[in-house]
């Protein structure tokens, strides 16, 4: 009984700790109030932040519970389309923040064929994405 108390603290406190590097991440690429600036609702950031933590520990609780959603295809495909906003805001808003496109392109002298090579990477992304479901292998 103590083993399983010590592996729940420590599970706990590890959760705890991935969960502040998370919105510590998310506060610092400013991705909430960007998204605020850019939809002109400023007024409702607060309604953001709550609801992006709430979906963050609802989807953490439907993943390690195990929970079934009998929703149908087409709440499927609109949480696709959300999951997919909310990466892409992500990987936006560090890209920004890190300058890695611009650096890249200067390195190896790639201007005119910039926007092939992003959507060459969204393109395999996906591809990626639906092989895998696709197979089952989650």
């Amino acid at each position: 009984m103590p083993e399983l108390i010590f592996l729940c603290f420590v599970g706990f406190c590890a959760g705890i700790i991935v969960a502040g590097g998370v919105s510590g991440l998310l506060i610092g690429l400013s991705i909430v109030p960007r998204y605020a600036g850019v939809t002109h609702t400023a007024d409702y950031i607060f309604l953001y932040e709550d609801m992006s933590l709430l979906g963050t520990v609802a989807g953490t609780v439907v993943f390690l519970f195990h929970i079934p959603l009998p929703l149908g295809t087409w709440f499927l495909a609109l949480c696709g389309v959300f999951f997919g906003i909310f990466l892409g805001g992500w990987i936006l808003a560090l890209a920004e923040i890190a300058k890695v496109f611009p650096v890249f392109v200067r390195r190896i002298k790639l201007s005119p064929g910039m926007s092939l090579v992003i959507l060459s990477i969204a393109a395999g992304k996906t591809l990626g994405s639906l092989l895998y479901y696709a197979q089952g292998w989650m």
